[in-house]
């Protein structure tokens, strides 16, 4: 069994009576590996292919997508952080010709495909309030029409519908495009593939699984969701749990209706409660997660986390801007790293590059890279590269481990070559790539 280097630098759990009565105390130290272990990112990639592509989307909970190309998109980059040998059309391959998964939210994530009768219940209530609803209230003759269409055509994008109306919105430029996002985001329709990455819509009945059309009773879906919802953090707050659960049933959940509905959790078994060393807030997380957890907390690697190939001590890993584990200042909460996707903001209010990406290296984050992919030439392009600490340029495992890391990212993007002019000589010399 593979175990993480420095066991003394792992911290121990204890019980703490003072607190939730049963509820562990986690160091930093635990908690990064095992939010990380349970995304499937520690201690290195344990799935391969396109069956490893669905047990990634399906041990992640969601998968966050991203239509900007850089170098590659968000959520390929997620992907290639957990599969071995992942490519793209793995993951469409899984969409839309398997039909395991669905694309779904205002925020596009992806979801198993065997959730969708819980998901019905907020798709109902997107047809009740908010801007949509306006909509099809407003213009009921208009979703008609994009409805005969479909009827008639068989599955469209918004390409496929010339001559309409222009409006201006973030979520298109044709009337089409509004009505199509509104009969989607109720569930009327669903993602049918993908040309490039513009969508192409159908009725649900043409993309989903019979059996799986039925909305789930209100209370399942809500029960459904409160677990997903601690799932999804692998450790959570109980203000960030409250608010992913919000999220998921599309309506508002005051401070004691969370509180009861997680006493009622944590009564039944279905959650456990934990403390984090330094928060005084409450955390919670999946019950039957316990037993990974004391492994963890033993300086053990679970069975079922074993990598297929290099470790992250081996093999750096990119993590990908939209990453569950460091977006949104995750970061600063699992590893002490400051973490800020830059591309939305302003040349001059960038501090470090348009698409830097942070740099898993063991169980921490330990630098920054700014990547670019000339496609015509089939270069990777550093654009930056900063270490949270300068001494650890020195350290010839991490160097070895860096190149290799960085060697196994450009064969991801089927560059071929490496090009580092950009940074200065001791950079260049550390990440020991060719021009």
């Amino acid at each position: 069994m593979f175990v993480m280097p420095n066991p003394a630098n792992f911290a121990h759990l204890c019980y703490n009576s003072r607190m939730d009565n049963t509820a562990l105390t986690l160091s930093k130290t635990t908690l990064r590996r095992f939010v990380m272990g349970k995304q499937g990112l520690w201690p290195g990639r344990r799935w391969a292919g396109l069956d490893g592509t669905t047990a990634a989307l399906t041990a992640s909970e969601a998968i966050q997508e991203d239509p900007l190309v850089v170098v590659a998109r968000s959520h390929d980059l997620a992907l290639q952080s957990r599969v071995l040998d992942y490519q793209p059309e793995h993951l469409m391959t899984a969409i839309h010709q398997q039909r395991g998964f669905f694309e779904y939210g205002d925020c596009l994530y992806i979801y198993p495909m065997h959730e969708l009768p819980c998901w019905r219940t907020p798709m109902r209530r997107r047809l009740l309030e908010g801007r949509w609803a306006r909509l099809a209230a407003e213009q009921p003759a208009l979703l008609d029409e994009v409805r005969q269409a479909l009827k008639t055509r068989g599955p469209l994008g918004n390409r496929d519908f010339s001559e309409r109306a222009a409006v201006h919105s973030y979520r298109g430029r044709k009337d089409s495009a509004l009505a199509l996002y509104a009969l989607w985001l109720s569930g009327e329709l669903m993602i049918h593939h993908r040309k490039g990455f513009e969508r192409v819509y159908d009725f649900d009945h043409q993309v989903a699984p019979a059996h799986l059309l039925e909305a789930a009773a209100e209370a399942e879906a809500e029960a459904f969701f409160a677990r997903k919802a601690a799932a999804l953090w692998g450790v959570a707050r109980e203000q960030n749990w409250r608010l992913t659960y919000a999220d998921y049933i599309h309506r508002r959940v005051t401070p004691e209706e969370g509180k009861k509905t997680l006493d009622g959790l944590f009564a039944r078994g279905v959650l456990a409660p934990v403390n984090v060393e330094g928060s005084k807030d409450r955390w919670l997380m999946l019950a039957e997660d316990l037993p990974l957890l004391r492994e963890v907390e033993a300086g053990l690697v679970p069975a079922a986390w074993q990598p297929l190939g290099p470790t992250t001590c081996d093999e750096v890993t990119l993590l990908a801007p939209l990453e569950m584990v460091s977006a949104r200042g995750r970061a600063k909460t699992l590893f002490d790293f400051d973490y800020v996707w830059e591309v939305y903001k302003p040349v001059q209010q960038r501090r470090w590059g348009y698409y830097t990406l942070p740099v898993l290296y063991g169980d921490r984050l330990v630098a920054r890279l700014d990547p670019r992919l000339e496609r015509a030439q089939g270069t990777l392009r550093v654009m930056g590269f900063w270490l949270e600490d300068p001494t650890l340029a020195a350290d010839p495992a991490f160097a070895a481990a860096l190149q290799k890391g960085l060697a196994r990212f450009a064969g991801f993007l089927n560059a071929r070559s490496i090009n580092l002019d950009a940074l200065d000589e001791p950079g260049q010399a550390l990440l020991g790539g060719s021009n």
